[in-house]
């Protein structure tokens, strides 16, 4: 299970509708397309965009504001995370990009608003260097393994029940599993190292023995089934431990951060910075943030 904890995403509809919006100083009626069958305004585009994905937007470039207001992110942090992104998807990444219908730049302005929730996410939690150690060593060995994911504990101990029996696995996990992916993989979630994933997942994988089932893992996407099938030294160079401590500490600080202390964060600045929406079309757009429910017990 992938580690993802940010409670928000830019889509690209949002960052295009940001664009459309942006020059304040531009005239509303401004050509943005001509044809033979009709033009098309800035302001017909921004009303368009408004009714389809304007209350979302307006979260999210609200959202960023007053995220900026309390934390920076530099450029040089966003062209960081970004080129480490482009080296790590390799050839694959101008393709990944035309996927999610992003450009080098809207993609940068996603990263940027990550950044920042991952300031506000981690801000006060430490971590110590013998964590850091512990969490390079385990970056040296390669899982390769496979899960089940269901909601409760009570389905867990029936699916390691089912496997233990005998059952195949794939089938098994394409019938339990909450995890969309499950129905193309049968849970299968090929090599990775113990930093790519939740720390509780990881933890739990570097502790099993090879063809082994484990107990019940929770995480905050439900209970984990784990069947390691293969354990190896990782086959790349991973670097000294001092050229890996800043991104090590950063992993960890994500990992031990509750994502649910974001929103109160959000809601707060929200709240202090007086915020009065002019557009009648998008009022309430943040009463939900403004007065966030109770996280459940």
């Amino acid at each position: 299970m992938k580690k993802s904890i940010l409670l928000f995403t830019l889509a690209a509809s949002v960052i295009a509708l940001s664009a459309c919006n942006n020059d304040s100083a531009s005239d509303d009626s401004t050509t943005v397309v001509t044809s033979e069958v009709g033009d098309i305004t800035k302001d017909e585009l921004y009303e368009e965009m408004k009714a389809s994905v304007g209350k979302q937007a307006l979260q999210i470039l609200i959202i960023e504001k007053v995220l900026a207001s309390e934390y920076e992110v530099t450029d040089e942090e966003v062209t960081a995370q970004f080129n480490k992104e482009k080296e790590e998807m390799g050839d694959t990444f101008e393709q990944y990009l035309t996927q999610q219908g992003q450009t080098e730049e809207s993609y940068k302005k996603y990263l940027r608003l990550n950044l920042l929730q991952e300031k506000a996410l981690t801000e006060g939690v430490e971590v110590t260097d013998e964590e850091i150690q512990t969490a390079y060593e385990n970056m040296k060995t390669e899982l390769n393994a496979r899960h089940v994911l269901v909601a409760d504990e009570a389905t867990a101990l029936e699916v390691k029940a089912k496997l233990e029996g005998g059952a195949d696995f794939t089938e098994v996990a394409k019938e339990y599993s909450t995890e969309p992916a499950a129905q193309e993989t049968g849970g299968d979630l090929g090599w990775f190292t113990p930093d790519e994933m939740l720390k509780e997942f990881s933890d739990a994988a570097l502790a099993l023995e090879p063809n082994t089932i484990s107990d019940p893992v929770k995480s905050q996407y439900g209970f984990h089934i784990i069947e390691v099938i293969e354990k190896r030294e990782a086959d790349k160079d991973i670097g000294t431990l001092e050229e890996n401590k800043e991104d090590i500490a950063k992993t960890l600080k994500m990992q031990k951060a509750d994502p649910q202390s974001l929103l109160p964060k959000v809601s707060k600045l929200m709240n202090e910075a007086n915020i009065e929406i002019k557009d009648e079309d998008l009022e309430g757009a943040i009463d939900q943030i403004l007065n966030p429910e109770p996280a459940p017990a």
